[in-house]
């Protein structure tokens, strides 16, 4: 034996590197640790309350104080009480509602009648005191157990924080090694929330974080996967942070936190914490998000409801608002705050920045007799503001008319109040001079080319207002005397930023041009091209459509042509998936036109989506006449929906929530303020420039599942390529330097992703470069043996179809490239989709691709024809003998058989392992080295189609493991067997002995477990506690009278594995 130096490793065990961690660093910024017994115990015991209902009775009477009439007075007992039960018998009304309706009760207390001085008032009692933090007690615990809804099995979230008793924080470790870590604690938090699981916990959790050592992300109460963020802290430093984790904790601490569950690593514990480590990404998230400061500011100020959901700050918000803040609350000499303006990219949630932001301004403390004007031009942020505001204690007024704003703003009192641009401008003329200095302006992007002439007004009317504004587009030099005299740049946030933190998608585009020209010979030059994978009957049909096209004007023969490309582009691509399309129309006589020619073609769904006669909404000529066609429309729609608000409402919701329209076409509505993250596809066919232009294409930049970019499809040549556009911003000197760069990563030629598939094809194939006779599939098969090139073949396939896809969709790509290769594209996606769906079943795998599923699916109906991607299904169990048997047989060679009989059976034994571990490891072992001898080629097809049928037969019969006469019948008692065989084997010289004192013993230890179990044992660690106790004072009886020299580290084990098959094979 060679003589190893003695270098301690690290653990990659889930509690050894994240859950250990995690807690220490928690105690370590002023968490106290309640062991899990402890924290049972201060909710009476009963694991259907998730509130420490002691605790929080005695913060209730510390941080509640009665002041009146000069005096101080407690809360009477029976108040407290009663304001204990008001929190933790919230009636369940749904998760979210049922969140919402705690969290109000959080932040805004609850009143309460009580008797002072001989007077019977309402005194305000809370549950936390917002404003000194250092008043509440915070407590952390891990593997809390809550009790299932309507059941007595538990879940037991890693981590959670509590303030005064309350749940507020809930954190899901994971280890680094697993091959989605985050995703993975993610979804065990998105399960834990539904109705059947333990909701009541996330009922009263606001914070919710997911870590890992190498990655963080969170989430609140109803926040699906993709809208989990990463922190990126902007005030705190390394050095902070470090101090935090090299604290020493107290001997104390030690002892509480290693005397029970993680007893027997308080060594290795010690000796990391006499070397010292250094700082993992979890321990940034779980300092930035968790010190106690931070949690109780970032819960009552950055969270909100919306529609039905629940958001929370990004850190962009979070820290755009704390500047923001810290700017107003220095006064200048003549009384005034500085505003300016605040530039974060459309998609990153501006519009909730703003709302954030008003939302600090009504809880600042000191602002007396403020006003807060949010100045919008949606409708639909009303009812958003309006609930926001609700836990603040002051609902906002909506301005009915600007003489209304006007009297608003001279109020002497408090108030919040939305208006629209127009009201605003109307309430600023007719104003009297008021010079109160705590008037803040919000106004919204949209009007920034108002800016400055608002501006003006605004300092005429109140001279000591602080006034922001708000932009999702870089910022233009003509803008920067405007941006100054708000007070300069308070905060940016780029479409750079905001893709790299996956907030919103990137951008591809493309220029696609229709045949302009009416000279025969160009029209039938295109009129081929676009028919060409027609039907002679197909085409004759098509041209019988456009038979009429001659003696159309020039213009309408460009839309008709148009319209037909967009139907087939939209056919090919999109139909058939979740993604939708935007039409940007001329004027509103072109968007008729355009869902006349859709309507024609009929291979589209399409809707018109414009404003009344009266707006001149896309016309050059403000004073031109309404078209009649335009009147026409207008009267039907108003006739089919009765007002233009019920219009607008019943089409935007149709095109974000049903299958049809799939494009809607518009001219200069929902061109900005419009989000439906199921917008993929904007088709553009009119001139638009700077803003408008960027606020258009950002219509299509919304997150949604599957959807790795949006896409510009221009017929304009508004961006005829990247260099062009830019040539037009820059030297025109539109854009600040910052917004010419974030311009150039605001959008990607489509031909740049393009040309990434020959690559990405080369990729898939050089997984293959070992296979001399590539005609030989079971070649494939067997090479994709290995799980680690199982999963590159996997990823590289998902990443060369979606690819594909986006190269079929270009016009350019088809026309630049030759057919042949096109077809060898499409051929080998075919080969290999259906090898992908032959490993799969071959090797036991259920495996897709997720949330491109469709797109893939899609891909392949239009121009590859494999059929439809195979649904997965439960695969089919071993023990189902006879329907296994069919399946086996469905296989092509020997060797495709027995990798079919071997990879389900390890299925099995994963499956299986932790109810009788000594069982399934022997077996595991005997299936591993048939597999390595077969890869090795020790073993023949039918040697290896033999062996491991044998053995799969064997774990189906349970044959072949000797187990001895007294334990037949008895299968918890023989998987308690194996492990003691295991370890007394080592110990007792016969065989035969150890079987018998190993079979006596598996016996009597399923004796001494049931016993001891009660309902719900599985997690009442008392319970557990007296189980190993009597199972540890049994088997050192057993070492005494069989003289077997069990050591210490030997008798744990034991302990821990037999605990761990009992809660397994005993659930209840």
């Amino acid at each position: 034996m060679p003589d190893f130096p003695k270098n301690p490793i690290p653990s990659m065990k889930e509690d050894h590197i994240s859950q250990i961690p995690a807690l220490q660093l928690l105690q370590n910024i002023g968490y106290t640790y309640l062991t899990p017994i402890e924290a049972d115990a201060a909710r009476n015991n009963r694991k259907g309350n998730v509130v420490l209902e002691n605790i929080l009775v005695e913060q209730l009477r510390k941080i509640n104080v009665i002041k009146y009439k000069g005096g101080a007075f407690p809360f009477t007992d029976g108040n407290i009480i009663d304001a204990l039960h008001t929190l933790t018998s919230v009636m369940d009304n749904g998760l979210l509602k049922t969140n919402e309706q705690i969290y109000d009760l959080l932040c805004l207390g609850k009143g309460l009648p009580q008797v002072i001085a001989g007077d019977i008032k309402s005194f305000q009692l809370y549950y936390i005191d917002w404003n000194n933090w250092e008043n509440n007690v915070f407590h952390v615990t891990e593997e809390y157990s809550v009790e299932r809804t309507g059941s007595n099995e538990t879940r037991r979230p890693d981590i959670v924080l509590f303030v005064n008793g309350i749940p507020l924080a809930v954190i899901e470790c994971k280890r680094p090694d697993m091959k989605d870590p985050i995703g993975e604690a993610i979804s065990q938090h998105i399960r834990n929330q539904k109705d059947y699981e333990i909701p009541k916990l996330f009922h009263y959790a606001q914070l919710l974080i997911a870590v890992s050592k190498n990655e963080a992300k969170y989430g609140t109460v109803g926040t699906i996967p993709k809208f989990w963020s990463v922190w990126k802290e902007q005030e705190y430093v390394e050095e902070d942070i470090y101090r935090a984790i090299s604290q020493i904790p107290s001997p104390e601490q030690k002892d509480r936190l290693f005397e029970d569950r993680f007893h027997y690593i308080r060594a290795y514990f010690d000796a990391i914490e006499a070397k010292g480590r250094q700082i993992t990404e979890q321990d940034h998230a779980l300092f930035n998000l968790c010190r106690r400061e931070r949690l109780l500011e970032f819960v009552y100020r950055f969270m909100l409801f919306d529609s039905g959901e629940k958001k929370i700050a990004r850190h962009q918000q979070y820290f755009c608002v704390r500047k923001t803040m810290n700017r107003i609350r220095k006064v200048q000499p003549d009384g005034s705050r500085q505003g300016g303006v605040i530039w974060h990219t459309q998609g990153s949630g501006k519009s909730l920045t703003m709302v954030m932001l008003a939302e600090a301004l009504a809880l600042e403390t000191g602002l007396n007799n403020y006003k807060i004007v949010l100045v919008t031009d949606r409708v639909d942020l009303d009812d958003q503001i309006y609930k926001v505001f609700l836990h603040c204690g002051s609902a906002p007024v909506q301005a009915k008319t600007g003489k209304h704003l006007a009297e608003l703003l001279m109020e002497n009192k408090s108030t919040i109040i939305t208006t629209v641009i127009d009201k605003f401008e109307a309430a600023v003329a007719k104003s009297a001079r008021n010079e109160n200095p705590n008037i803040f302006v919000l106004v919204d992007e949209s009007h920034r080319g108002q800016f400055g002439e608002l501006h003006a007004k605004m300092k005429k009317a109140i001279p000591n207002g602080c006034f922001m504004g708000f932009t999702g587009t870089p910022v233009m030099k003509d803008d920067r005397n405007t941006i100054f005299r708000f007070g300069g740049l308070i905060d940016t946030y780029t479409i750079t930023d905001a893709v790299k933190d996956k907030a919103v998608v990137p951008l591809l585009y493309e220029g696609r041009h229709v045949e302009q020209n009416v000279d025969k010979e160009a029209i039938d030059s295109w009129f081929a091209r676009i028919t060409e994978n027609l039907t002679p009957a197909q085409r004759a049909d098509l041209k019988k459509k456009f038979s009429t096209t001659d003696q159309l004007n020039k213009a309408e023969q460009k839309v008709k042509r148009v319209a037909y490309d967009i139907s087939v582009h939209y056919r090919d691509a999109w139909q058939g998936t979740p993604y939708k399309a935007q039409l940007v129309a001329q004027d509103k006589a072109a968007a008729l036109l355009y869902k006349k020619y859709l309507d024609e073609f009929g291979m589209v769904s399409s809707e018109v989506l414009i404003s009344g006669p009266d707006d001149r909404e896309g016309e050059d000529d403000p004073h031109g006449d309404t078209k009649e066609e335009v009147k026409l429309f207008w009267k039907r729609m108003m006739s089919k929906y009765g007002t233009d608000r019920e219009y607008n409402r019943q089409l935007i919701n149709a095109f974000k929530n049903s299958e049809q329209p799939e494009i809607i076409i518009v001219v200069d509505k929902l061109l900005t303020g419009f989000d439906a993250p199921r917008n993929t596809v904007l088709y553009l066919t009119r001139m638009l420039k700077d803003h408008t232009l960027l606020q258009a294409i950002a219509r299509v930049n919304r997150l949604h599942d599957g959807k790795d970019f949006g896409y510009i499809i221009d017929y304009r040549g508004v961006l005829e390529n990247l260099d062009k556009a830019l040539d037009i911003y820059g030297k025109l000197s539109a854009f600040e330097d910052e917004g010419l760069d974030d311009l150039c990563n605001a959008l990607a030629d489509i031909e740049v992703e393009v040309a990434k598939l020959s690559q990405r094809y080369s990729d898939l194939w050089d997984i293959f470069k070992t296979i001399d006779n590539k005609r030989d599939e079971e070649a494939y098969e067997r090479l994709l043996a290995d799980e680690a090139i199982r999963e590159k073949f996997y990823e590289r396939l998902s990443v060369y179809a979606r690819t594909l896809g986006i190269a079929i969709a270009s016009q350019k790509f088809i026309d630049k490239t030759p057919e042949k290769i096109v077809e060898k594209y499409k051929a080998d996606l075919r080969f290999f989709m259906q090898l992908r769906t032959s490993v799969r079943r071959r090797y036991a795998e259920v495996v897709d691709f997720k949330e491109y599923e469709t797109r893939i699916q899609k891909l392949l109906d239009t121009h590859v024809g494999t059929g439809e991607v195979e649904k997965l299904t439960n695969l089919v169990n071993i023990f189902d003998a006879d329907t296994f048997a069919k399946e086996v047989e469905k296989q092509g060679s020997t060797a495709s058989k027995a990798d079919t009989i071997a990879y389900r059976t390890k299925k099995t034994i994963s499956e299986k392992m932790a109810e009788d571990p000594a069982f399934y490891k022997k077996f595991s072992e005997l299936l591993e080295a048939a597999i390595r001898a077969f890869r090795q080629q020790r073993l023949t097809d039918a040697e290896y189609l033999a062996k491991v049928t044998e053995i799969s037969e064997k774990i189906r019969t349970r044959s072949g493991d000797e187990i001895p006469k007294e334990l037949e019948n008895l299968e918890v008692a023989k998987a308690f067997y194996g492990v003691l065989l295991e370890v007394f084997a080592s110990h007792v010289a016969e065989k035969s002995d150890a079987r018998k004192i190993g079979a006596d013993a598996g016996i009597q230890i399923d004796k001494l477990i049931k016993e001891k179990m009660i309902v719900n044992w599985t997690s009442n660690q008392d319970i557990q506690n007296q189980m190993k106790l009597a199972i540890e004072d049994y088997l050192f009886d057993l070492k005494e009278k069989n003289s077997i020299s069990l050591s210490f580290e030997e008798i744990d084990t034991l302990l821990d594995t037999v605990l761990d098959i009992a809660r397994v094979r005993y659930p209840e």
